[in-house]
Parts: structure tokens; C-alpha cells; sequence
């Protein structure tokens, strides 16, 4: 693996870091096509079922996880649902959205914390420097994510990144 991703909270916000062999224009492109992020996106054994993207600002990812690995259980078959809505883009270095939790037909679930994501892109020593921070409403939304288990899930889409990196440069 490229880096460790390192992980901060601060109050109601979340910030992720994480190096990557790879060049910034890959990196961002990964994160702006439904073909890459297909390949990657979501924790080990989840499958990125459905994916809807319009990548521009005012544009809509809609998107669908899918658990296709039965040893992890109760999860088998179990679909999660988001949306984001993109803010602001600057190819290629930062993606800004609005995430939510969502239904199949793209309504927001009220009753999970959405956040507002600012994904950078920088250059750092022949690869690039992957930051994320994730802004909640409260310090009690961003610990309920943490409990269900966004770190975790995060270090793995990022470990599949990697690998989807590693295969697309080979």
C-alpha cells in the first residue's frame, strides 16, 4: 500500500489524508467516472451496483453499494443507498458536494447525517496527496457515522482505490 490514511476529527469535522502512487490527473479522474468508480468505490465485498453520474456543479451522482460477499453475513444482499450533489469542481485538483444517505429513488433519508465534502487533489512527491474533509451539522451527526462504521469503510474504498490505481498504471 502507498500510505496509511490518516484520520482527524475536529469538532464537526472529519479529515482524511492518504498518499497514492499516482498522478493528481488519475486520482481525479477516478473520483469523476462512473467506469472508475465501478471498479472501486465502497468497502471490500460491496459492489458498486447502480451509478448514476452528472459531474458537473449542480450535477448528481446516485449511486447504489451492493453486499455480493456472503461470509460477511446479515450484510449479504443489503444495499446502501447516497447522493451527492456536486458544488463546485476544479479538475484536477478538488471535488466539492453535498453527500446524503438516500432511497432508490434519489429522496433524502432525513434521518442520517448527510455532510459537505471537500475532496483535494495535491501533488506530493511523483504521486498525489489525497484530502478529505467531511463537514456534519453536529458533533453528535459525525459521531453517529464513526459508529456505523465510516472509518473503517473509507480505509477500505481507499485500499481498492489503490489497487484500481495499481491496474489502470500497469
Amino acid at each position: 500500500m502507498s500510505g496509511k490514511m490518516t484520520v482527524k476529527v475536529d469538532g464537526q469535522e472529519l479529515i482524511l489524508e492518504r498518499i497514492f502512487k499516482a498522478p493528481k490527473e488519475l486520482v481525479f479522474q477516478a473520483f469523476s467516472s462512473a467506469e472508475h468508480l465501478r471498479q472501486w468505490w465502497g468497502p471490500r465485498g460491496w459492489e458498486l451496483t447502480v451509478c448514476h453520474i452528472d459531474f458537473r456543479p449542480g450535477g448528481i451522482w446516485h449511486y447504489c453499494m451492493t453486499c455480493k460477499d456472503e461470509s460477511q453475513g446479515e450484510c449479504y444482499g443489503q444495499e446502501s443507498w447516497g447522493k451527492a450533489i456536486y458544488d463546485l469542481i476544479e479538475q484536477p485538483d478538488q471535488i466539492v458536494y453535498t453527500d446524503y444517505f438516500s432511497d432508490a429513488d434519489g429522496n433524502v433519508m432525513e434521518n442520517l447525517p448527510g455532510s459537505r465534502i471537500e475532496t483535494l487533489f495535491r501533488d506530493h512527491e511523483g504521486g498525489t496527496k489525497l484530502i478529505s474533509r467531511a463537514y456534519f451539522d453536529s458533533e453528535e451527526a459525525l459521531k453517529n457515522v464513526l459508529e456505523m462504521g465510516m472509518e473503517q469503510g473509507i480505509t477500505q474504498t481507499w485500499d481498492r482505490l489503490e489497487e484500481h490505481l495499481e491496474r489502470v498504471q500497469a
